[in-house]
């Protein structure tokens, strides 16, 4: 798929018998491209998926999508956000409750699980779940049951969940923060969306995806973004992912009005972002050049950058270098590598 321009949820949604009509998820990168594969292989069937990426990746769209391409599309789609809801709530959201449950139950409710009988629920931000909830989401997994809250009715149902965080769950199990039984339940089928900076070569579809959808929306006839104002785009870090680029994009078009959006136009902190990751200069003198050493060096920089972006979570490193986390770990005792800070 690299190099081929991807749209999941327009151009490609008719490859597994379902045409998504929600806003298309774009990229032509090799790493889009292992997401699309992945997606398109899994949709169709009733596997329990773990979706993982920073926040503003697109972790709810992708799930969207992955619904819209199932055998479930008829049926409902039930999204919650876990960590939006107290605790206190969450399981009558989820489960429903019976009347006089608790102080203000003034009638019956069902939740979002019996709801979305037959189609999916989306458990977003799952890594923000209280430990006693767990414990009945597990139950939920395992037997395909629950009681509502102050209910003894049992309540059969048939749903796939999809899951959603973007926290450690590795690191939250072994933090005791995470039930080990439910982490296993839900990473059935792993989807790991990349970070917009670990993507930069699909910033201009992108951004001129949003440029189209905001200038028709609003109003407005801007028509593409001048070269030098693209370069900027491309090699800033997007700590705030797609997210971020679509409420930039958006704010420009409102601006500018009309014509190309220029480097001018764009905040003074992306005109003075560094590139990323910019390749180091070496000169080859009269006297030569340690080939090892400047090799050695090289690498001890891009571990060292891997392990900063990714705040020390070694398996994300890994995937940024494409190597296995063994090897990473292994370099970092090599280069005695320690977190600072």
């Amino acid at each position: 798929m690299q190099g081929e321009t991807i749209e999941i949820g327009e151009t490609t949604a008719g490859r597994c018998g379902k045409q998504a009509r929600s806003n298309p998820i774009i990229g032509r990168s090799s790493a889009m491209a292992r997401v699309f594969e992945r997606m398109q292989r899994v949709a169709p069937t009733d596997s329990t998926i773990l979706i993982t990426g920073e926040t503003g990746t697109g972790k709810g769209m992708v799930a969207k999508q992955l619904h819209a391409l199932s055998g479930r599309s008829s049926q409902r789609f039930m999204a919650i956000n876990c960590g939006a809801i107290p605790a206190n709530l969450l399981e009558s959201e989820l489960f429903g409750h019976a009347r006089g449950a608790f102080t203000g139950a003034s009638t019956t409710k069902i939740g979002k699980f019996e709801a979305a009988n037959g189609g999916t629920v989306f458990l977003d931000e799952i890594g923000d779940m209280s430990p006693d909830l767990q414990v009945k989401l597990l139950r939920v997994l395992e037997e395909r049951s629950f009681e509502p809250v102050g209910s003894n009715r049992l309540v059969a149902v048939d749903v796939r969940i999809i899951a959603a965080t973007h926290r450690d769950l590795e690191a939250a199990v072994k933090a005791g923060r995470f039930r080990e039984d439910l982490y296993y339940r839900l990473h059935v089928i792993p989807i790991r969306l990349p970070a917009l900076r670990e993507r930069a070569s699909d910033v201009p579809l992108i951004a001129d995806h949003f440029l189209r959808q905001y200038s028709a929306k609003l109003g407005f006839e801007v028509t593409g973004f001048a070269m030098e104002a693209m370069t900027v785009l491309k090699r800033y870090t997007w700590p705030g992912n797609v997210r971020e680029l679509s409420n930039l994009v958006e704010r420009l078009v409102v601006l500018t009005g009309n014509g190309l959006i220029g480097v001018d136009d764009l905040p003074s902190k992306m005109r003075t972002a560094t590139a990323v990751n910019p390749p180091p200069r070496v000169e080859l003198t009269e006297g030569g050049v340690n080939l090892q050493a400047a090799v050695t060096a090289f690498e001890k920089k891009l571990i060292c950058q891997s392990l900063e972006k990714t705040n020390w979570v070694k398996t994300r490193a890994a995937d940024l270098l494409k190597i296995k986390r063994t090897t990473l770990v292994e370099k970092i005792k090599r280069y005695d590598l320690q977190k600072t800070g």
